[in-house]
């Protein structure tokens, strides 16, 4: 007894061209290039953090991370994110951007951690959720002026 195996039926061809197009945009979006450059800036942050865990307690390891991923969010931002020049008018500028980020994130620690009794770690990352779209705004901000 021979079996017949049915095929499919043929599915048309999928016109590709609109995603191809939404992705070649999105990726040429400030949005997305932040995201990008959020997510490194962060993961190496994070790595900071958990470093400086091993011998501070959480809110300086915060803290100290938090300064370095200053610095490097703000060259990672003018150079690849807004596409601006460097200026020490701009650099200086820039960590005013993230006093408000920082208190609340040490907010967010204090109340996750010290009140909750969330680990530091995944504390770190609902501080992370709830501040970057305050950053993205408040940075293309002082950076497109």
């Amino acid at each position: 007894m021979r079996l017949r195996h049915n095929r499919a039926p043929s599915l048309q061809r999928i016109d590709s061209k609109p995603v191809k197009t939404l992705i070649k945009t999105s990726a040429n979006s400030e949005f997305f290039r932040f995201l990008l450059v959020g997510a490194i800036n962060t993961l190496a942050a994070y790595v900071v953090y958990l470093l400086f865990l091993l011998f501070l307690p959480y809110l300086y390891a915060y803290t100290l991370s938090y300064c370095i991923a200053v610095v490097n969010s703000y060259f990672l931002n003018v150079y690849f994110v807004f596409r601006k020049k460097v200026s020490l008018h701009s650099f200086l500028k820039f960590p005013a951007v993230y006093i408000l980020q920082y208190f609340l994130g040490v907010f967010i620690l204090w109340l996750l951690v010290g009140k909750l009794g969330i680990g530091p770690a995944w504390a770190y990352a609902v501080v992370v959720i709830v501040t970057v779209p305050i950053n993205f705004f408040s940075s293309r901000f002082v950076l497109k002026k």
